[in-house]
């Protein structure tokens, strides 16, 4: 049997990068490991430009205007012949940070040609270690990733499902607790409901904070203080971290220690959480036929039965969110801890942020495309309200218990007496109504009593959807 290993082009093994790439093709530019690399380089040029901008080792020069753009082009430029540039480069060095130094030696050679400035590259990677230019670069990644790719898609659904909620508002639907008839409400309550979750989560996501620092080996500024001892290295490193647009962390050991990605990890899995359950009862609501598959259904639903249109969207939603929390819980869990001063098990599990974020990308846009294909059945959901008066036994006995504690008499013991009356059995509009005119009720309450249905008890619902503004 012919390997399928060698066909050309190559054939991905994950899903990600094969049946579903569309969907997360935009974090290729911030997790993939050639955008690590070009991170990389953008750190390290930043780091030079920082430290001969501020003469901070006696001597040296500043970069020039045109120097500094042209060092900076170098990133805007990175491409295909640039990463595999460094491959081959990193196949020498056995180490990838040691090869994006040696290739911006040869950058700088080209940009400062004068032999005078031969000694410029030297700055290149000074007084750092390859963790001073990792933690700064998947800072970068992680929070470009976040706030250009995956917080706008994450925001969108949820104002998304807030539009839903909106436009049902006043749509009735008998809840459902612990899977039994319960108190009615309104799908737009209800969808009101997991909009508000998932936007708050959506805001702790968007207020997280990228941590960065620049400290050496050990986090002691050693190496910095015995080259140039009498440079200000705590102001040096705070303002190159906030130049790079992250917050400085004063106190790490070799690494930083990761704590802001357990946090934003979190935050994310909780979102996703949230959407998951937003699914589940998508896919229930389907299931009941209050929500109808009609739109863009030129898709074949079942191999077998033609009458079927499966909820896959939702499924699939569903599936990839699971495979997205593990991830982000074992990157949240795992990244808090470094044995001593460094271990290097954070350097392999970083690699896995890309395909986290992926799979939550493509849940978020399954169950985009899920909820834009339904439409809501209100005639099926006023059918479950029909059918189930009982529900009106809360009302009823909440009046009594009212009246009976202002004095009223014949009003005693009204959960009891409802529940005999409701439990264990169905019963419909004349039953209940019998029920109200027997109690000896004021005129004003039993009228409001008799005329209410399933349908119109569903309290502040409609008016709830409004706190979502």
């Amino acid at each position: 049997m012919q390997s399928l290993a060698d066909a050309t082009p190559q054939i991905a093994l994950g899903a990600l990068d094969g049946r579903y790439r569309p969907s997360v093709a935009p974090l290729i530019d911030h997790l993939s490991e050639p955008a690590l690399n070009r991170m990389r380089v953008h750190v390290e040029v930043e780091w030079l430009i920082h430290l001969t901008s501020k003469q901070v080792v006696p001597g040296v020069r500043a970069l020039t205007d045109t120097e500094q753009a042209a060092l900076r082009q170098v990133v805007e430029d990175f491409g295909p012949e640039d990463i595999a540039e460094l491959a081959a480069s990193e196949k020498v060095t056995q180490h990838d940070v040691k090869a994006v130094e040696y290739y911006l030696k040869q950058r700088l050679g080209r940009i400062a040609p004068d032999p005078q400035d031969a000694g410029l590259g030297e700055l290149i990677h000074f007084c750092c270690t390859s963790e001073d230019i990792n933690n700064l670069a998947y800072a970068l990644m992680v929070q470009g990733a976040v706030e250009q790719v995956w917080l706008p898609r994450a925001d969108d659904f949820a104002k998304t499902v807030a539009a839903m909620a909106e436009e049902l508002r006043d749509v009735p639907l008998l809840a459902h607790t612990h899977g039994q008839p319960a108190t009615p409400t309104t799908m737009g309550k209800e969808l009101a409901v997991l909009a508000h979750r998932l936007l708050r989560q959506v805001r702790r996501v968007a207020a997280g904070e990228y941590l960065g620092k620049i400290n050496g080996a050990t986090g002691t500024f050693g190496a910095h203080l015995a080259a140039v001892p009498d440079a200000d290295w705590v102001e040096i490193s705070r303002s190159f971290v906030e130049h790079l647009g992250l917050t400085w962390n004063p106190l790490t050991t070799q690494i930083e220690s990761h704590d802001w990605q357990a946090e934003i990890y979190a935050d994310i899995a909780r979102f996703n959480r949230v959407l998951h359950n937003l699914c589940t009862d998508a896919w229930t609501y389907i299931s009941l036929g209050y929500f109808a598959q009609v739109r863009g259904q030129g898709t074949v639903g079942s191999s077998t039965m033609p009458h079927k249109v499966n909820p896959i969207r939702f499924e699939n939603a569903e599936a990839n969110l699971e495979v997205s929390n593990a991830l982000l819980d074992v990157l949240a869990t795992t990244l808090v801890t470094s044995r001593l001063q460094r271990d290097l098990t954070d350097s392999s599990m970083q690699r896995n942020i890309g395909t986290a974020l992926g799979h939550s990308l493509l849940a978020l846009d399954n169950a985009g495309r899920g909820l834009a294909g339904l439409d809501a059945v209100p005639e099926a959901m006023g059918a479950d309200l029909d059918a189930n008066w009982e529900v009106l036994g809360e009302p009823i006995q909440s009046v009594m218990r009212a009246l009976g504690a202002q004095g009223v008499e014949g009003m005693d013991e009204p959960y009891e007496r409802l529940k005999e009356l409701t439990r264990g059995h169905r019963i419909g509009q004349p039953e209940l109504v019998e029920f109200v005119r027997g109690l000896g009720l004021p005129a004003d309450v039993e009228e409001r009593l008799t005329a209410m249905t399933p349908a119109t008890y569903v309290g502040l619902a409609p008016q709830l959807v409004d706190l979502l503004r």
